[in-house]
């Protein structure tokens, strides 16, 4: 027997080739497109770029992110466009999840909500025990308040509030709703010297003026959530990417990320892991 046999050697070499191809396709996703859906709040801050390209290096998966308030990003997973979502409206996650959509949802990570307003804080909510205290004093003096108006997380949170006090603002002088994500509400808020309310994350990253009056009480914890859109309601639904995502997030790695993001430039995390 010729072992060196040149002719035998090529096919060797062509039978490696393949075996080895065929291993490396056996490890690729089928499909890497993950639709994600996620609030403004998550993509205002920057913590979506942040993670994306970590998660996409170690998974080989690709993130196509859209993002907008709670309401509508909800609504994508309603019509199948997409294939996992990142919320933070406990309400609008369990009607999504008893119409049938969710295949698995997942609770991860919290940060709070905070009451932002001029600095000189003329309804004097600085020192209130609660958000529910804060709204009271900004309605009792009729000062100026900035909604999203969006049907986001952040925008129920608020409804929730004014619902706690027996108040409803719609159509005082004093209240307007602009139909705007975190980002945009807060430009408006800094421009009128009004109150509004937001995540902490986003306002710590947004430019402006404003300061934030009522911060980490008890009534303000903000959950975020992963809810991955059920292959029974839409066959096209990515669900291995959007399970693979959800197994990332909780990998130690991903977990120093988040609890580190913000700390170099803030002095403090943007968002905490819940345990």
């Amino acid at each position: 027997m010729k072992s060196n046999n040149p002719r035998n050697i090529l096919i060797l070499t062509v039978i490696s080739i393949l075996l080895l191809s065929a291993v490396g396709c056996a490890q690729e996703p089928v499909n890497k497109v993950i639709r994600m859906s996620t609030t403004t709040s998550v993509n205002d801050s920057g913590l979506m770029a942040y993670l994306q390209p970590e998660f996409e290096k170690a998974t080989g998966y690709t993130l196509e992110i859209t993002s907008a308030g709670t309401g509508a990003a909800i609504e994508k997973g309603r019509m199948g466009d997409a294939d996992i979502l990142l919320v933070h409206s406990k309400s609008a996650e369990e009607e999504f999840i008893a119409e049938g959509f969710e295949e698995v949802r997942v609770p991860f990570m919290y940060n709070f909500f905070v009451i932002v307003g001029p600095a000189d804080d003329p309804a004097g909510v600085a020192g209130s025990a609660t958000a529910a205290e804060a709204f009271q004093k900004i309605a009792d003096t009729g000062s100026l308040f900035i909604s999203r108006g969006d049907d986001s997380g952040t925008n129920n949170k608020e409804n929730a509030i004014w619902k706690s006090i027996e108040r409803d603002p719609a159509g005082q002088t004093w209240y307007e709703s602009v139909g705007q994500g975190m980002g945009q509400t807060l430009t408006i808020a800094n421009e009128k010297q009004a109150y509004t309310l937001s995540d902490k994350a986003t306002f710590l990253a947004h430019d402006n003026s404003l300061v934030m009056h009522l911060e980490e009480t008890d009534d303000m914890k903000n959950t975020y959530s992963m809810i991955i859109v059920s292959a029974k309601r839409f066959a096209e639904s990515n669900v291995e990417g959007a399970q693979a995502f959800v197994d990332w997030i909780k990998t130690e790695q991903a977990r120093k990320m988040i609890a580190e993001y913000g700390v170099a430039e803030y002095g403090e995390p943007l968002f905490f892991n819940l345990d």
